[in-house]
């Protein structure tokens, strides 16, 4: 009689999973309750439901429920990948076709100590580099004027020390600004 009963919490535990795509050890144990059975059964009551509910991070979903959000999750995550792909394809081709510069760049973003000609320092974020110049990404425009930067060599220890001219600034957000620098000469 009481595994019967049990079954019968068992069928309709899986019911409201599937209602509901998931239940908790507290709605078997309301289910059983609701039954005049004692709550430290829903152990059992989960083991009479089988395969039909799926453990998972302390809920148990409903087997059909389970799968309809898995293949939505993956679903999102794919078109989402799409989307970033095409972003980064976009940039790319954008980028191939802006450059008007002579020298290849490469990617450097590093934080670099620049003093400027009145002697204040900062540190300013490279974002790339070249044989000839830098760009740095920092919160002043420095348009024309002659700085020193030291550029971490990758070491940790030593700095290159350069001189360079500002030749371009703009501005790309509240108080933040990209300037374009070009190489003069190594300070010791």
């Amino acid at each position: 009689m009481a595994s019967d009963a049990l079954q019968n919490v068992a069928h309709a535990v899986v019911q409201l999973a599937k209602r509901q795509g998931s239940v908790t050890s507290g709605d078997v144990r309301a289910e059983l309750r609701l039954a005049g059975l004692a709550d430290a059964d829903w152990p059992k009551v989960v083991a009479l439901a089988g395969k039909s509910l799926l453990k998972r991070q302390a809920k148990y979903f409903h087997k059909d429920s389970f799968n309809a959000r898995a293949q939505k999750q993956q679903a999102q995550q794919q078109a989402l990948q799409r989307a970033i792909r095409r972003l980064i394809k976009q940039h790319q081709r954008r980028t191939k076709e802006e450059e008007r510069r002579g020298q290849n760049r490469v990617d450097f973003v590093q934080q670099v100590e620049v003093r400027a000609e009145d002697g204040k320092k900062s540190t300013l974020l490279s974002r790339d580099l070249s044989l000839t110049g830098i760009r740095l990404i920092g919160t002043k425009g420095l348009l024309g004027q002659k700085v020193q930067l030291a550029l971490p060599t990758g070491d940790g220890e030593t700095m290159c020390r350069l001189l360079a001219r500002i030749l371009w600034t703009c501005a790309i957000g509240d108080d933040l600004f990209e300037n374009g620098g070009i190489f003069l000469e190594l300070v010791d």
